[in-house]
């Protein structure tokens, strides 16, 4: 039986985005935009400070491994961000992504989520998919609302370095 990650493409294109395998070219502009406090205090599993070992560990070992399937965020060829699926076994897929400062506030992360989530959909190998964020993080619930996630309910962080703190839930269920 094909999975899911099997069935996903290797590139995505949007508008304005392209959605690509990870890469070491990647590795010091992601370094870069990732080495942010900011974007490390809503993320579960971003280590801070942020260098370029930590982007070629991503690159190699997580980024395609089996538990995940991540890409790249690309406008006009520069890296923006990441966004991916964490795949655990018997649970849904769990849509996560961050941007790079210098790129908030311009859609990147609506139009590159909604693209993600299309092209899961389209494989018909899950039924839904689910994301969680801080509930402090009114931006992120936000992209995920117009995406097309409902919150679920709300919870408190185990894992991370969110752990302890409140989360929205939230889920996306596909017509079949």
């Amino acid at each position: 039986m094909v999975s899911l990650r099997d069935a996903l493409p290797a590139t995505i294109r949007t508008e304005r985005l392209v959605l690509a395998t990870p890469a070491l070219e990647h590795v010091p502009e992601m370094a870069r935009l990732a080495n942010n406090r900011r974007i490390y205090e809503v993320l579960s599993r971003l280590p801070h400070p942020y260098g370029e070992e930590d982007g070629r560990f991503f690159v190699e070992t997580i980024a395609r491994g089996p538990e995940e399937w991540a890409y790249s965020i690309l406008l006009d060829g520069s890296y923006i961000g990441g966004i991916g699926l964490q795949l655990l076994p018997d649970q849904l897929p769990a849509l996560g992504y961050w941007l790079g400062e210098p790129h908030w506030g311009r859609g990147y992360a609506t139009e590159a989520a909604t693209a993600l989530v299309a092209a899961a959909r389209a494989t018909g190998l899950t039924p839904a998919v689910c994301a969680r964020a801080l509930l402090s993080n009114a931006g992120s619930r936000n992209v995920l609302t117009k995406v097309g996630f409902i919150q679920t309910g709300e919870a408190i962080d185990e894992h991370g370095t969110l752990a302890g703190r409140r989360v929205a839930t939230m889920r996306m269920d596909f017509e079949r």
